[in-house]
């Protein structure tokens, strides 16, 4: 019987054991801030923040929102950017993506305070990562390692395929994955549009990551047996439904999980992670600003 992977349920379990780490800080008179900066008005990024929002309160973190208009100048945003490096309240924010054309989001990353980085994005963060001293680890690479130990997966020297060359999943998870660690020293693949023959690639793999980005690119017959199927993808695609939508991810799910021995859902899978992770990171980043020791799961 394949495992359905329930994301929502081991998110809830690394919310509630946040607790303690939190009560940790509050007796040193610190409460976790979490800011979100939001620049425009897309519909899909307002949900985001609202749910982070909500993630937030129910921890006890206390959060704030930032609107930027969409018309605005980018130093307008960069403005907004230095007051949240300079607010000793605020321990970690995160500028939600995407912002509008004529503002350079690699210029946004810099100019985040790395010790409020809390999406590890900036360039002092990654590089911290690629050396095996990370800071912080970025919410959804994070997750799915969080997922990987859930299931039980033994990954040293497991084959792991990753389908997806991204700076925000593919890139950073295939650095944490080959580390000399206990939730490391994995053989790493990263495959790409261009990839040849990816079938071969991720049917010899023990565990495969989507996160390509395109709406089921991976089906049953690309799944090693008894593989483990991790997937990150979430893509919106027409569907007699009421919205005339619905959401699918970056593997063909029913015939995947004939082959896999444990897979994510999309939803429920790897979102619910990747919120959970950013609450983690918030906590991290007060505790090394309080400098206050706490225990994080």
């Amino acid at each position: 019987m394949t495992e359905i992977i329930d994301g929502k349920a081991v998110a809830s379990e690394i919310r509630d054991d946040l607790t303690d780490a939190i009560e940790t800080l509050a007796d040193a008179d610190t409460r976790p801030g979490l800011a979100t900066v939001l620049m425009g008005d897309d519909p899909a990024s307002q949900t985001y923040v609202s749910m982070k929002q909500r993630d937030c309160e129910e921890v006890g973190i206390e959060s704030t929102h930032v609107d930027v208009d969409g018309d605005a100048p980018a130093e307008e945003l960069y403005d907004s950017i230095a007051d949240l490096n300079d607010d000793p309240e605020i321990h970690g924010y995160i500028v939600q993506a995407p912002v509008p054309d004529h503002v350079d989001y690699r210029e946004v990353i810099r100019r985040v305070d790395p010790a409020k980085d809390v999406d590890g994005f900036h360039p002092e963060n990654v590089g911290r990562l690629v050396a095996g001293d990370a800071r912080f680890r970025p919410c959804t690479p994070h997750g799915v390692q969080k997922l990987l130990a859930h299931v039980g997966v033994e990954l040293e020297g497991a084959d792991v395929t990753i389908v997806g060359r991204s700076d925000i999943v593919g890139k950073p998870l295939a650095n944490l994955l080959i580390q000399k660690a206990d939730d490391g020293n994995a053989t790493v693949t990263v495959c790409h549009s261009r990839t040849e023959n990816l079938a071969e690639k991720t049917r010899r793999a023990d565990i495969v990551v989507a996160a390509a980005g395109a709406p089921e690119l991976i089906d049953g017959s690309m799944i090693g047996d008894g593989a483990v199927v991790i997937d990150v993808g979430v893509n919106r695609v027409d569907a007699d439904t009421e919205k005339g939508y619905e959401l699918v991810g970056d593997v063909e799910f029913e015939s995947a999980k004939e082959q896999a021995s444990a897979i994510t859902p999309v939803p429920g899978g790897v979102g619910p992670m990747t919120r959970a992770m950013l609450l983690y990171n918030t906590v991290r980043a007060a505790s090394l600003q309080a400098d206050v020791d706490v225990d994080l799961p």
